[in-house]
């Protein structure tokens, strides 16, 4: 598995949840579980994702700004959940944010995937795109079980 494989795995897991956050109601336990949900796997990816991927992209010039943005986006969606987490889960505010994480996180995993991961696919070599796999994965189920 290489490295853009590892991380789609990941975003097709944030993509269900946020989706499937979005069509709770109230203050249910299936609100709770999959927002708590969406927070770690988010959290965890994010860690792993700056270190594993956007970092060595950095070194280069053509992948130097798209991974600023992607690790700037990290930190909008942080603070996202951030204001979920001070939100009454029953009001209608939190649905109104939990929609605009929906759409950040979408927005972000598009992002990667139509124009961060063709220009990574051109600077990183295939030796790198296997091992930053292996050391994504690796740091990713540690930053899981953190949680």
């Amino acid at each position: 598995m290489n490295i853009f494989e590892a991380l789609r795995t990941s975003h097709e897991t944030q993509r269900q949840l946020a989706d499937n956050l979005i069509k709770t109601s109230g203050a249910s336990p299936d609100r709770d579980s999959l927002f708590k949900a969406l927070k770690t796997e988010l959290a965890a990816h994010a860690a792993a994702e700056e270190r594993f991927f956007y970092v060595p992209l950095i070194a280069h010039d053509m992948t130097q700004e798209p991974s600023r943005h992607g690790i700037a986006e990290h930190h909008e969606m942080d603070e996202l959940v951030e204001k979920l987490e001070e939100t009454d889960p029953s009001s209608p505010a939190w649905i109104a944010v939990a929609k605009e994480l929906h759409q950040k996180v979408h927005h972000h995993l598009n992002d990667e995937e139509q124009g961060i991961f063709q220009l990574a696919g051109k600077v990183l070599s295939e030796a790198e795109k296997l091992s930053l796999a292996r050391e994504y994965e690796g740091e990713f189920v540690s930053q899981r079980l953190k949680d």
